[in-house]
């Protein structure tokens, strides 16, 4: 039994076309759109395109705990946006090529808005 009536004329072929669509495995991007949904993790993006930094610099602009800062770049991180690099004794986080792109993509639909 079909839930489409017989009086709403579609080929079959789009029918399939769409099942394998809605049915094909996109949890990769829902992730990263997950991650995007809060506005700090946007912002934390946005300053990392100026320059590499540590968490302590989000913690004094942000006025949050450290704590609080790790989570959030470690949500971007398993979203493969940023990644980070040993320098003495920090952490210094950057964008990933995916991140950079990314964000030249939010910044295109702000500029929509």
């Amino acid at each position: 039994m079909t839930a489409i009536p017989p009086s709403y004329d579609i080929p079959e072929e789009t029918v399939e076309k769409v099942r394998s669509l809605v049915k094909e495995d996109v949890e990769d991007i829902a992730l990263i759109f997950k991650v995007l949904a809060d506005p700090l993790r946007i912002g934390i993006l946005k300053a990392l395109s100026t320059e590499n930094l540590c968490v302590c610099v989000f913690v004094e602009v942000t006025n949050q705990r450290y704590s609080f800062l790790s989570y959030h770049l470690r949500q971007l991180k398993e979203a493969k946006l940023v990644d980070y690099r040993k320098q003495g004794k920090f952490l210094m986080y950057h964008l990933t090529e995916l991140g950079k792109k990314i964000l030249d993509i939010i910044m295109e639909i702000k500029k929509l808005l």
